[in-house]
């Protein structure tokens, strides 16, 4: 996947909001004010870093060498998918969507984007 249609498909989620927060290079997309992806746009191949749940963090990082423990993250929390190809596109898509789901569920009702 290449970076226009990985930010295309995190800019598509429901409130989904785009910020560079922390430098020009690292882009960060948002719901209700929390993180759920951050992708490395000066990297090749692009890195994004997403939340997971611990125990499929692991059973994904020993299923996929791509799948990395979260760079600059809670590494028990958040994974760094290095897109190199190896990793089929319907199986990023459903970490990112696990990703947004996760931090969506732990927002309170008042943040959380109309479904």
């Amino acid at each position: 996947m290449d970076f226009t249609a990985l930010r295309a498909y995190l800019a598509a989620k429901p409130g989904a909001v785009e910020d560079f927060p922390f430098d020009l290079v690292t882009l960060v997309s948002k719901v209700g004010g929390k993180m759920f992806a951050l992708v490395s746009t000066d990297e090749d191949p692009l890195r994004v870093n997403l939340k997971c749940d611990p125990l499929k963090a692991e059973i994904l990082r020993e299923s996929y060498p791509a799948v990395l423990p979260g760079y600059h993250m809670n590494k028990r929390h958040w994974n760094t998918v290095v897109l190199d190809g190896s990793i089929p596109d319907e199986d990023l898509l459903a970490m990112i969507d696990e990703s947004y789901a996760l931090v969506v569920q732990g927002l309170p009702k008042a943040k959380r984007p109309p479904v």
